[in-house]
């Protein structure tokens, strides 16, 4: 799969997403901060969320659409993504600047009508968010862009996401990727579960990566290590800002030192690799204590200590007790065939 100038998948490096999400608090000018501090810490790209409050839910104040658990709990639904959403006339200017700089910049829809306006913004790829993985018109209307697709699962069955598959392949999509995420914010380590990647590389045989909500970097960091390909994670310039959801995102240089971190796992992970042949030993039978012509070698004469170059360690058992010098050595020798004999 290919994004702009990235391309994703095997032997290739993990693509590193920002998402803006709600974090740029209403402020055009912390939105373009986060555009270049997201260039500065190693990005790959930068993602926001294209919807308004009303093409996500409905201004009505029934318990409904009232939120009654959870990190955004106590306020009505409409007024949590009316102070969440990325103003629409932004994003020509953002995707701009993203271009001017050279990092991507795509967008999660929610609707048609976001799509409909991506596309006017030549959108490189699309998101689907795990709560809309359950909206089959949704993503068939995202396949028909012919676009890149990154599907995140969230609380998804195996059932589910087989349905988005069935979606994609009717559509004929062959660049599209899955999402291990746990909708949960911020996300506990245990909940994760990133023994999950591979399972559904193997059982869905496409590029799988993390949306991570934990807090820290450990997680996404390990999630390489086990196949991910692809790192989406929630990008805030100050923590301390109030926006819905700066409280579990990184900071520029955590984000930063995540970048640099997954590229370090990169370069540890390699290949299955045994050396070809053995290397010089390290250690050998050595003489402990000065030893006479004819003396017994025993566990008070010889040890196995390092450095390297006598006899090796192996033949310990089998040179106690059995065999005897066939001259005088001194402590420190390093201990050769031709110094002893089977008594």
């Amino acid at each position: 799969m290919q994004i702009n100038k990235s391309l994703i998948g095997d032997n290739h490096p993990t693509f590193i997403i920002a998402e803006m999400s709600a974090n740029h608090g209403h402020d055009i000018n912390k939105a373009i901060d986060l555009v270049y501090a997201a260039k500065e810490s190693g990005a790959d790209a930068i993602k926001l969320q294209t919807y308004t409050a009303d093409t996500l839910t409905l201004n009505h104040k029934s318990k409904d659409f009232y939120i009654n658990k959870g990190p955004w709990s106590g306020q009505y639904m409409h007024d949590l993504y009316k102070e969440a959403y990325t103003p629409w006339e932004w994003h020509g200017q953002l995707f701009e600047l993203a271009d001017k700089i050279g990092i991507s910049i795509f967008s999660s829809p929610f609707d048609p009508t976001a799509i409909d306006f991506l596309e006017e913004l030549e959108c490189p790829a699309y998101k689907i968010a795990s709560p809309e993985v359950i909206d089959i018109p949704l993503i068939r209307r995202v396949a028909q862009t012919k676009k890149p697709i990154i599907i995140s699962t969230g609380s998804a069955t195996i059932s589910q996401i087989n349905e988005v598959l069935k979606c994609l392949k009717q559509e004929n999509v062959k660049d599209f990727a899955l999402l291990k995420c746990t909708s949960e914010y911020p996300a506990p380590p245990e909940d994760i579960h990133l023994k999950t990647i591979p399972h559904m590389k193997k059982t869905f045989k496409c590029i799988v990566g993390l949306s991570d909500h934990t807090m820290g970097i450990g997680v996404p960091v390990a999630s390489v290590a086990f196949g991910a390909q692809i790192i989406e994670k929630h990008f805030v310039m100050d923590r301390s800002d109030k926006t819905a959801d700066s409280f579990f995102s990184s900071t520029p240089e955590e984000f930063k030192l995540l970048v640099d971190s997954v590229r370090t796992v990169e370069k540890a992970i390699g290949r299955v690799n045994y050396p070809l042949t053995e290397s010089e030993p390290k250690r050998c039978l050595i003489v402990t204590n000065n030893i006479i012509k004819g003396e017994l070698m025993s566990i008070k004469n010889i040890k196995s200590l390092r450095p390297g170059g006598g006899i090796e360690p192996k033949y310990f058992d089998q040179i106690i007790d059995k065999y005897s010098a066939s001259r005088d050595m001194l402590k420190g020798t390093l201990l050769q065939w031709d110094m002893v004999k089977l008594k």
